[in-house]
């Protein structure tokens, strides 16, 4: 048995623009310099307080988790049916649909997004039948630390080194590493190729179905 364990931002879906629009409301809310996007770009996949001390150039303290509330709020706002826009990158779909059909293959998610956030994608796609095991925000402490990968492979009984974690950001290689599973990159995320090399990827995919060689 084999473990396809995948982010979600910027691998399963593109966010950028959502997440960006929400974090310049935020900032400029409390009356700081909104980011550029390449910033935020940046920070996606880690948990979000973590993303906006990162953004801010500080350590972890009072103000980034009363930002984060705030971001939150301005979220749930932008995300009613009208304006949500999170589309899934062309090929997702159908790579999910040929691993879900294979009897040596489990899927799961470990990601920077909340609970909630998750939910809202596996609904919108009808994808949530196929995830067999989720790890968030809300459950785990921030990429890179292996504790996503880790619960996700007691939870199913799948080994680390059966299992793929497969990303757009340098964080997911090195969480798959830290874990000892194997770190797959995607090249149309928010991170690119040289960077996902040097953190720990085995191989970075052209496109979405180029993973069903790596697991034969």
């Amino acid at each position: 048995m084999k473990l396809v364990l995948f982010d979600c931002d910027g691998t399963l879906v593109d966010s950028a623009d959502l997440i960006h629009a929400t974090m310049v409301a935020t900032f400029r809310e409390a009356g700081l310099a909104a980011p550029a996007l390449e910033a935020t770009k940046g920070i996606i996949g880690l948990t979000l307080d973590l993303a906006i001390a990162t953004l801010l150039d500080r350590s972890l303290d009072a103000e980034c988790g009363r930002l984060a509330e705030r971001y939150k709020a301005h979220f749930t706002a932008s995300r009613a049916p009208s304006t949500f826009h999170e589309p899934l990158y062309d090929g997702i779909a159908e790579l999910i649909d040929v691993l879900a059909r294979r009897d040596d293959v489990l899927i799961g998610m470990v990601t920077g997004k909340s609970r909630r956030g998750v939910q809202r994608v596996l609904e919108t796609y009808g994808l949530g039948r196929h995830f067999v095991t989720i790890r968030t925000a809300d459950d785990c402490p921030s990429k890179p630390h292996p504790a996503m990968v880790l619960e996700c492979c007691a939870e199913t009984g799948i080994d680390p080194a059966s299992t793929f974690v497969v990303g757009d950001a340098i964080y997911d290689m090195q969480m798959a590493r830290s874990a000892g599973a194997r770190a797959i990159g995607v090249s149309w995320g928010y991170h690119d190729r040289e960077g996902l090399l040097a953190t720990g990827a085995e191989t970075v995919l052209a496109k979405p179905g180029d993973l069903l060689a790596l697991i034969d």
